[in-house]
């Protein structure tokens, strides 16, 4: 969604708020495109105070689908996202301290709302997505998903350091 934020920069003391909801369907991170399922609809605040700084505010959280780190299995993340920003304003335009600070406006005074939620959304990025805690993973072996079933594969990690002690040990047990 795009505001016009003309009336808000020129206006000292203006101060408009503007319900939206987030509006692309996936979201592009980790070299890759993960589906929104759940958009939840929100207010943001759009305040000029003194016409020196355009303050915008807002909070809600979008919930994507994810694969879990372990298993594979698609997994539902909550992720939210609450913007608080500050934008100096000279002579009733924005001054920006560089170009990614104005990735979300143009020279038009229009806001465009979805990548100014992408822009806070990245930071709360889970690192670590798991579908529960006790998620068992992979079987290394044969690849079957733990949480379903054991396999029965052996799945010892031998030290590659003691190699040369199973030999020994190897060589005595022939004898």
């Amino acid at each position: 969604m795009q505001i016009d934020l003309s009336d808000v920069i020129s206006g000292i003391g203006a101060d408009r708020t503007v319900s939206l909801i987030y509006d692309s369907d996936t979201i592009d991170a980790e070299g890759r495109s993960f589906p929104v399922i759940k958009k939840k609809p929100f207010e943001l605040r759009l305040r000029n105070v003194d016409g020196r700084k355009l303050l915008i505010s807002g909070e809600t959280e979008v919930i994507i689908m994810h694969p879990c780190d372990r298993c594979l299995q698609d997994t539902e993340v909550a992720i939210p996202v609450s913007i608080e920003t500050e934008v100096p304003l000279s002579d009733g335009k924005p001054v920006w301290d560089s170009p990614e600070d104005e990735a979300a406006f143009d020279e038009d005074h229009i806001l465009d709302t979805d990548e100014l939620i992408r822009e806070f959304l990245y930071p709360q990025w889970p690192s670590k997505v798991l579908c529960r805690e006790d998620c068992k993973g992979l079987c290394p072996v044969c690849g079957q998903n733990l949480n379903e079933r054991e396999c029965g594969c052996d799945r010892t990690v031998k030290d590659p350091r003691m190699a040369r002690f199973q030999d020994v040990f190897n060589q005595m047990k022939e004898v």
